[in-house]
């Protein structure tokens, strides 16, 4: 059990403009993912992984590539995201924050 402030907690880097604030339990991971370098001309690459999670969209605008269909989400919209299904998003806006909640945490991100 612990308090997070978003200002003392370290940030990662994870490409130009880009950063990710990681907090998490045993079993639980939330992310805030700042993305500052839209609008982007074209989507990140897919991805997937064996992690459930649910993504938030709390500032911004982006189109969620989720399996074979994507849908333009805003402030406020949020998308479920089941195991080992391919998806990205396109940044419609200059910022975009997401916060993420991933089920087990992943390991890939306390590096």
């Amino acid at each position: 059990m612990a308090f997070h402030k978003h200002g003392e907690m370290k940030a990662q880097a994870f490409g130009q403009r880009r950063k990710r604030v990681v907090v998490h339990t045993d079993n639980l991971m939330m992310v805030i993912f700042d993305f500052d370098d839209g609008p982007a001309d074209k989507p990140d690459p897919l991805h997937s992984h064996p992690h459930e999670q649910i993504s938030c969209i709390v500032s911004g605008k982006v189109i969620y590539f989720l399996g074979e269909e994507q849908k333009i989400l805003e402030a406020g919209d949020m998308v479920t995201i089941p195991p080992d299904v391919p998806h990205a998003i396109q940044a419609l806006t200059p910022s975009v924050r997401l916060v993420d909640a991933f089920t087990p945490i992943r390991e890939d991100f306390l590096s």
